[in-house]
């Protein structure tokens, strides 16, 4: 496959799997591991041929030192590069009893054994971080020169081993810092790639369903419709019909502007559609509207309101009217859907009921509104929807007053 996949761990996490790369593709580098560190361990064979050709003195006591310091080290930085070991107590113990025995060797022979004063430095900069850091390779340098000058090394070669101190931890903790951050970086990004996946799904299968819930409502509708009519008016059975052909291009179309994440609503299209379903299902529609034209989103939002509560009134309702007020003020936009129906759309608890109201919720939320649905005081059922207002075209006028009783359509 061209992207990564990803497969489910043990522990329930995301496992990543490596691309395959194609024919001359780079290969990605990855973090240093704690293999890069092992090389610097060749500083030391100064002090082992020291040993070898007997010119330190208890080179049995040499030898056991030369020993610990290299595996404590090993131990140290192989820990330096698991967080969870290197944070642990256990690893600042290794690293005093390292130093121990780096004072030990440097002060008891002194020359080429000063150069694990380095190697220290390089075991701190895999554990130590940030203040520990700076004060643990600061005060490791200091004493390193005070050794080095006690040892006698004059001129530059006591500054030399400070410095090599300093910045021998400086650097390699930068270096490792700097690969944390760029893991971490990867693992935020994949973790981004795979929510934008998710939203993408969900955004898709909330369409969908919006999309299709509607579309197959009008056209069940519409196609009762044709057949009452069909035996005593064979021309009104036809209009039917034709309107069950419009609708079914319309929602391909709608379909294939959902899977590519264009569609944009239109308030005043979907009032038309849901005069024509609400008609055809015998059911009055009326409108009242006032307040100022509304932007496009705040308009696509409202759309799908308005599709929603017409499925649910058509489907479920038995309704003979069905109200839509529009009220506008300079910072909200509110949308009541009332109809008379004798049974409520859905079941009268609290809180949103219904896949597509719910959806409806999560839309709105996320625009900061609101939407509330439930039975009505007078009976019927009520759904109620809540936007902040979105500066709309600076040249529109102003939309009329309510019209009581002004019937949806043209």
């Amino acid at each position: 496959m061209a992207g990564n996949r990803t497969d489910a761990c043990a522990d329930g996490r995301p496992r990543p799997w490596r691309r395959r790369r194609g024919k001359g593709e780079e290969r990605r580098p990855g973090p240093p591991g704690p293999y890069t560190m092992l090389p610097w361990l060749l500083m030391g064979m100064g002090a082992f041929s020291n040993l070898f050709q007997g010119e330190a003195p208890n080179p049995w006591l040499g030898g056991i030192g030369l020993f610990a310091f290299n595996s404590l080290y090993v131990s140290v930085v192989f820990r330096g590069f698991d967080r969870k070991k290197r944070e642990s107590p256990v690893s600042y113990w290794l690293l005093a009893a390292m130093t121990a025995v780096t004072l030990a060797l440097a002060i008891g022979y002194g020359g080429s054994w000063l150069l694990f004063f380095p190697l220290l430095s390089l075991a701190c900069g895999s554990i130590l971080r940030e203040r520990q850091l700076a004060f643990g390779v600061l005060g490791l340098a200091v004493v390193a020169t005070l050794v080095a000058v006690w040892r006698g090394h004059g001129g530059s070669d006591p500054w030399t081993i400070g410095y090599g101190t300093f910045i021998s931890g400086a650097v390699t903790a930068a270096i490792l810092t700097l690969a944390e951050t760029v893991m971490e970086l990867r693992a935020t990004r994949q973790e981004l790639a795979r929510t934008a996946v998710e939203k993408e799904r969900l955004r898709f299968s909330r369409d969908l369903h919006d999309l299709l819930g509607h579309t197959l409502s009008v056209i069940v509708v519409k196609s009762e419709a044709a057949r009452r009519l069909a035996p005593r008016d064979m021309d009104a059975a036809l209009t039917q019909v034709a309107d069950i052909e419009s609708v079914g291009r319309q929602a391909l179309t709608e379909i294939r502007e959902a899977v590519t994440g264009y569609r944009e609503g239109s308030l005043a299209t979907e009032l038309d559609r849901a005069r024509s379903a609400l008609t055809a299902a015998g059911i009055e529609p009326v409108l009242r509207r006032s307040g100022p034209p509304l932007a496009p989103q705040t308009e696509a939002l409202l759309g799908w309101v308005v599709r929603e509560a017409v499925t649910n009134v058509v489907r479920h309702s038995h309704a003979t009217t069905c109200s839509f007020v529009l009220e506008g003020t300079a910072e909200r936009v509110r949308l009541t859907v009332t109809d008379d129906g004798r049974t409520p759309v859905v079941p009268p608890s609290p809180g949103i009921g219904g896949t597509g109201l719910k959806g409806l919720t999560e839309r709105l939320a996320a625009a900061g509104g609101s939407l509330k649905a439930g039975k009505g005081p007078e009976g019927g059922f009520v759904v109620t929807a809540q936007l902040p207002v979105e500066p709309g075209p600076a040249d529109a006028e102003a939309a009329p007053g309510p019209v009581p009783g002004h019937t949806l359509g043209r």
